[in-house]
């Protein structure tokens, strides 16, 4: 069973994936949440598709005084060591996580920043594997459900953090 790990959600400004604008990360010690970390972050490319504003109602206006990436990487990397000081790599957990991976391994590129080779693990298939059919979808906010969780505020990087590490602690 997975009790140590961190859950992340990235949203996007536009179809690009290092182009991330937000992201939300819920740290979980011992199958218990300990921390969790919101923060919106100036893209890269700068720009927003009109789909990406739809989905998660995010702005250029919104993150013109946001910290870019690299900022934003070091306090999490810094939330990270203060609760697991002493494992030397945690896993990551996302739903749909070649999403998320992709987006940081895309986004650690643009910065020109040595990527660790995090270990993902993915609540979209797991939720396949446990649900199979007797779901409807294996969204996020279906899956959430089906784990006992309400999802409220579906596509904010955190409250979907939040979701993910709930489907984790239930079906990993």
């Amino acid at each position: 069973m997975l009790r140590n790990f961190v859950a992340i959600d990235f949203e996007t400004a536009n179809e690009h994936p290092c182009s991330v604008c937000s992201v939300g990360v819920v740290l979980v010690r011992q199958g218990k949440v300990v921390d969790t970390f919101y923060s919106l972050i100036h893209p890269e490319p700068e720009y927003f598709s009109y789909f990406c504003q739809q989905v998660h109602g995010i702005t250029r206006e919104d993150t013109d005084d946001a910290p870019v990436f690299s900022v934003v990487w070091q306090e999490i990397e810094q939330r990270i060591a203060e609760v697991f000081p002493d494992a030397p790599s945690i896993p990551f957990v996302a739903h749909n996580a070649p999403f998320d991976e992709g987006c940081l391994k895309a986004v650690f590129k643009v910065y020109q920043m040595d990527y660790p080779d995090y270990l993902f693990y993915d609540t979209l298939t797991a939720a396949r594997r446990a649900f199979g059919g007797e779901l409807p979808n294996h969204q996020l906010h279906t899956v959430a459900a089906a784990c006992g969780y309400d999802l409220q505020h579906h596509h904010h990087a955190l409250a979907d953090a939040e979701a993910c590490a709930a489907i984790a602690l239930y079906l990993l």
